[in-house]
């Protein structure tokens, strides 16, 4: 961002009068972000998870002394700070955006749809670099906020904006044309996402096409022809083909994409020459943000997609929140010709103050060793950077689960849009965040700034706070012996018998502890833990009479909370109500209360107390379509076969070829948790979206498939979870459920933590 405006000309537009001049040359909300910020106005945002006014303080100490409020008395202890009061700080940043907007003549071009407008986003923008300067959209921001910042982008040399836009509801679209104003647009694909805030799917692609009400000059698939989306123009299947030859990806959504980029390019006056040039050279957006564990206990972040300052900045926000600890080392690879780069790079990157960066050149030997660091690779695709990813890579295991951090944020983003908003969100992270990981799932949720994290035992809580997380932890089941882990790291622990609390209580006395915060657990009907109400006399008496603890909250479980309208839920809901106020109006202070799980949270949202706990409702595996699955489960082909007629496949001989058959050998068995009842053909795979059925009985390291006919390559990647088959799908078939095969993941496999 590169703004040049007084503080003095910002402050008039909300007719507020000063004398200060400061140039304000960028505009932030999240203080954790926040480097050089003697340039910074600081808009104090009330998000979904914090109040940016809590942040001031931080924010002032980075540096900042000029805000954007909505709630006086927060900077009045600063006697250098300036404060614009407004009644709404998201709306006074759009405002500010749409003033700026106003100020230029360029073309702007809005971009919106479903799915696809990140990826026509940068593959446009990639386009138009060769002729144009350009300006676009960071990372994925299209919100309400990401528009007004991806706005306040543009300079006064910028010749064509390139602007995502996203809705999340009705009549939001009406507001951000006024803010945009675009003068072209691509509408990139229709589908159910938000769906559920809107009564029909018409009123929901009708809001979307509002976008390009007073535009003639938009583009739209042909498969959006049926509904007629208006005066744009639309781009067949066909199109631009001679275009498409050196294009280097397939699949048709991939094509699509492609050629509403050449159309808009097109559009805009771009040669033919600089079309097929560039359009020869862009680059899929999946590596982006790969986070996987390297030798030498480094972790690796791998983010080779481009080498712009939007992607630099974004890339090394990341590392900064993920490091977990651990020294960042940033590796920017560069071919030679780009070496005059280098100066602009280092200052963008010393911003970040990493321990060190690397800069290596493309052909260069690559001498560096690390060891226990935060590692960012940083590069474009044409300096080969994926062969230094390589270096640092664990290749013990060729198979590796994906996780899909941005589908975490979105389904945790949806639970809370459900919910009231002083509700608190407890996140379950036990059996290793469900086997995806914890520590670095517990950092992840403390970013997004959730209330709680729940464990199933103190040694889960003891490895979140060895990594750095703060937030409060729930632990479930605190045994006797494990009272001093807990206490000695912080842990709050859930208390279900009278003898518990009793030996819990012992150990605070022994320590000299006071005012220790505990968990209730009632019994309502689940049968398993919990006080009964017959307990409740015993219970009170005892915590009203010991100084050394407090409840925190009381919470129960329910048993049928997957069911809609279960009368048993409804019964123990009723239950969970009475006898935990009946605890509550014995003490005079604050205690919370909870009994959602994630089911309960979609099914019951009536009963959310003043907590609910979302565990695998994170991961998006419930189905229902407002969620997202975030985990993939994959493979690589290491070996092929062919087998004549007669011969056997595998332990127990189990399988006989009928016929020429090829195989091909999977490097996954039932110590990665492929279960082995999914031999003899009852499972398989996905090999270039073909399902290719087992063949034989699973081994303990491998399986195989049959692949005759398919022309499957040695070293292609195989889906066992994913776009073909989802985790639902796996289950049904092993006749479990997702939470079985989730905490069955080997901790050999690979982790890879994606943020697109």
């Amino acid at each position: 961002m590169n703004l040049n405006y007084t503080y003095k000309e910002i402050a008039s537009l909300f007719d507020v009068s000063t004398d200060d001049e400061t140039i304000i040359g960028a505009v932030a909300f999240d203080s954790r972000k926040l480097f050089v910020a003697k340039s910074v106005l600081f808009f104090a945002l009330d998000g979904v998870f914090r109040d940016g006014h809590d942040y001031i303080k931080d924010a002032y100490e980075k540096g900042v002394r000029h805000f954007v409020v909505s709630k006086s008395g927060y900077t009045e202890d600063y006697v250098d700070a300036y404060e614009i009061l407004v009644d709404n700080t998201l709306e006074a940043i759009q405002f500010f955006a749409k003033h700026h907007r106003s100020k230029f003549s360029c073309e702007v071009v809005a971009i919106t749809g479903s799915n696809g407008k990140t990826t026509v986003k940068e593959w446009l923008s990639h386009l138009l670099n060769k002729q144009f300067i350009v300006a676009k959209s960071p990372k994925s921001y299209n919100s309400k906020l990401g528009v007004a910042l991806s706005l306040l982008e543009i300079t006064p040399s910028t010749e064509v904006a390139i602007i995502e836009v996203g809705i999340s509801g009705p009549g939001e679209m009406k507001k951000l044309i006024d803010i945009i104003q675009p003068t072209h647009g691509i509408l990139t694909s229709f589908g159910s996402g938000h769906r559920e805030l809107f009564s029909s799917a018409d009123e929901h692609f009708a809001e979307k096409i509002a976008l390009f009400d007073q535009l003639d000059n938009f583009f739209y698939p042909e498969l959006l022809v049926d509904r007629r989306p208006g005066k744009g123009s639309l781009v067949k299947e066909n199109d631009f083909e001679h275009f498409l030859d050196r294009f280097p990806y397939h699949g048709t959504i991939n094509k699509q994409n492609a050629q509403l980029s050449i159309s808009m390019a097109k559009e805009l006056g771009l040669s033919d020459t600089s079309i097929l040039e560039g359009i020869s050279e862009v680059n899929a957006l999946t590596l982006r943000m790969e986070t996987f564990d390297g030798v030498n206990n480094n972790t690796i972040i791998n983010d080779t997609y481009n080498l712009d300052e939007d992607s630099l900045r974004h890339s090394l926000e990341y590392q900064l929140s993920n490091a977990n600890g651990k020294d960042r080392i940033v590796i920017i690879g560069l071919e030679k010709v780009d070496g005059k780069r280098e100066a602009e790079i280092r200052t963008i990157v010393a911003e970040y103050a990493p321990s060190e960066v690397v800069f290596h050149y493309l052909n260069d030997e690559f001498k560096y060793q690390y060891r226990n660091m935060n590692i960012l690779i940083k590069g474009t695709r044409s300096a080969k950077m994926e062969a230094i990813a390589r270096k640092f890579k664990l290749v013990n295991h060729q198979t590796y689960l994906e996780i899909d951090l941005k589908c975490i944020r979105h389904n945790i983003n949806y639970s809370k849009s459900i919910l009231n908003e002083r509700t608190k969100l407890l996140c379950m992270v036990k059996a290793s965040s469900y086997g995806s990981d914890a520590k670095t799932m517990g950092k992840f949720l403390e970013g997004m700034g959730v209330d709680y994290l729940g464990v199933a035992y103190p040694d889960e809580g003891k490895l979140l706070r060895e990594s750095g997380v703060k937030t409060p932890i729930l632990v479930m089941n605190c045994e006797e012996s494990t009272f001093p882990s807990c206490i000695e790291y912080n842990l709050e622990p859930a208390i279900f018998s009278v003898q518990q609390l009793n030996s819990f209580i012992s150990e605070l006395i022994y320590r000299s502890i006071e005012n220790y915060p505990i968990h209730i657990k009632l019994e309502t009907g689940m049968n398993r833990l919990g006080f009964v109400e017959q307990d409740l006399p015993n219970l009170i008496d005892l915590v009203k009479s010991q100084p050394e603890v407090y409840i925190k909250s009381i919470y129960s479980h329910l048993a049928d909370a997957d069911q809609h309208e279960s009368y048993y839920t409804k019964q123990q809901i009723e239950i969970f109500d009475r006898i935990s106020s009946r605890v509550m109006e014995n003490f005079n202070y604050p205690i919370a209360r909870h009994i959602l799980n994630s089911s309960g949270i979609y099914n019951y949202t009536h009963a959310q107390f003043d907590m609910v706990r979302l565990g695998i409702g994170m991961y998006g595996v419930m189905g229902t379509t407002s969620l997202r699955s975030s985990i993939k489960w994959y493979s690589t082909v290491s070996q092929l076969r062919r087998l004549t007629p007669g011969e056997s496949v595998g332990y127990g001989r189990t399988f006989f070829a009928d016929q020429e058959t090829e195989i091909a050998v999977i490097p996954v068995g039932y110590a990665d948790g492929y279960r082995r009842s999914l031999g003899r053909g009852t499972g398989g795979v996905f090999i270039n979206d073909r399902y290719c059925p087992t063949v034989g009985n699973v081994c303990m390291d491998m399986i195989m498939v049959d692949v005759t006919g398919k022309n499957v390559q040695l070293g292609d990647r195989v889906e066992i979870i994913g776009r073909n088959q989802s985790m639902l799908k796996l289950a049904d078939t092993l006749g479990t459920i997702p939470y079985e095969i989730m905490t069955s993941f080997s901790a050999r496999m690979h982790r890879i933590f994606v943020d697109q």
